[in-house]
């Protein structure tokens, strides 16, 4: 054989072996070897560049004062964050071949991008969210959305129906409670561990109008992290149940700890489950003979069924939705600035410190019921997009 013969097939085999190795992904392989062959893949056909940008390591923001270096460097890291946007968009196909590591690394990336509220995004999206669901007339079940003698069809249990007669409908509220009430500045506090130290209770604070989910606590040395101010706090039924015996031997540290949240509103989902329609009732009618200052609303079923099939075209196709992402939902509809604080699902910050699961415990939720890795991946769009703002750390203290 030539010379160049046994060069020309030393550089085929070569490339074969190169071939080989981007195309074989065995599945007890690294994770992160698995992750750099389903990039290659993706680039062969040219699609997916943004997403190798936010599994590399964070590029840091420029450390000087020397205004020249900072507007040399800027194009780049414009261009950087820039890329974010597309790479986000694809992630929800590819997040269940997403480790905790590959998350933290994205967010890592997209802390060290300014976050500025896109107006034109962030009006889009709700123009979306509002033809879809409508928050501001049919989040809430009310006497002018639900007419005496209709049938309420449950949410999950789709077959099911629960008549509404007058005594239900006299527990409704007569009109939407948020209709000619838009708010400027909204936080919606979630629980995650990430709030412990935060410092970021004055912030909350400050907000209109403070959505929180499930109860939390609020009172005590860990306001200064968590606030204390409460407009709006959801109440998972099984709460009711297990923590408060239904509310029959523990009716009054329910309502004790339920004075926390001053004239806050209560959310049930009355109407998602048969079985948390009676568990509901009991709540509102605890406070109402108890003359609390809290008053119940309950979930409307078609609203929270026209959400899942809103988010389900994104990609968000678990058995049910967050909390955390319906009220996220609502905030969006009913508010013209958002801040999210405690969504944290991870077991770790992006500094490798360990995280409990929620800033008041660390017990972790049913496996399979939500899908918290693509609707976490959601809610990052929406901050990359500048539609709504995620605290990812500490808060800033005056």
């Amino acid at each position: 054989m030539r010379p160049g013969g046994a060069l020309l097939s030393l550089l085929a085999g070569l490339v074969l072996l190169l071939l080989l190795r981007l195309l074989w992904c065995p599945a007890d392989a690294p994770a992160s070897f698995r992750l750099l062959v389903e990039e290659s893949r993706e680039n062969v056909h040219g699609s997916f560049a943004a997403l190798r940008t936010l599994g590399n390591r964070a590029v840091p923001l420029p450390n000087t004062t020397n205004s020249t270096e900072l507007a040399e460097q800027s194009p780049q890291l414009t261009k950087r964050c820039s890329n974010l946007q597309d790479g986000l968009q694809a992630l929800p196909d590819r997040s269940k071949g997403y480790s905790e590591d590959d998350f933290l690394r994205i967010i890592t990336n997209i802390q060290s991008c300014p976050w500025k509220r896109q107006a034109k995004e962030y009006e889009d999206f709700r123009a979306k969210l509002a033809s879809c669901c409508d928050a501001i007339q049919n989040f809430v079940v009310s006497q002018n959305n639900t007419p005496v003698g209709s049938n309420m069809t449950y949410e999950v249990e789709s077959k099911k129906e629960i008549p509404i007669r007058q005594g239900i409908f006299h527990m409704l509220p007569e009109s939407q409670p948020f209709v000619g009430h838009p708010y400027n500045q909204c936080a919606v506090v979630g629980n995650g561990g990430i709030l412990n130290k935060s410092l970021c209770g004055a912030e909350i604070d400050k907000s209109d109008f403070v959505f929180r989910c499930n109860l939390p606590p609020t009172s005590g040395n860990i306001s200064k992290d968590v606030g204390s101010k409460t407009n709006l706090v959801t109440v998972n039924p099984s709460i009711i149940t297990q923590k408060y015996g239904n509310l029959q031997q523990k009716q009054a540290i329910f309502l004790d700890d339920i004075a926390t949240y001053g004239d806050a509103f209560l959310l049930l989902p009355a109407f998602s489950f048969r079985a948390n329609t009676d568990t509901s009732f009991k709540v509102y009618f605890t406070l109402k003979e108890s003359k609390a200052r809290q008053k119940v609303l309950f979930f409307h079923p078609k609203y929270l069924k026209h959400l899942a099939l809103f988010w389900r075209t994104k990609g968000v196709t678990a058995y049910r939705l967050s909390t955390g992402l319906m009220i996220t939902s609502v905030a969006v509809e009913l508010c013209e600035n958002v801040k999210l604080y405690g969504f944290w699902p991870f077991s770790r910050t992006v500094g490798d410190m360990p995280v409990s699961h929620h800033y008041y415990d660390n017990k972790l939720p049913k496996r399979g019921f939500h899908q918290m890795p693509k609707e976490y991946s959601q809610i990052l769009q929406l901050h990359v997009k500048g539609i709504l703002k995620l605290q990812f750390s500490k808060c800033e203290v005056a």
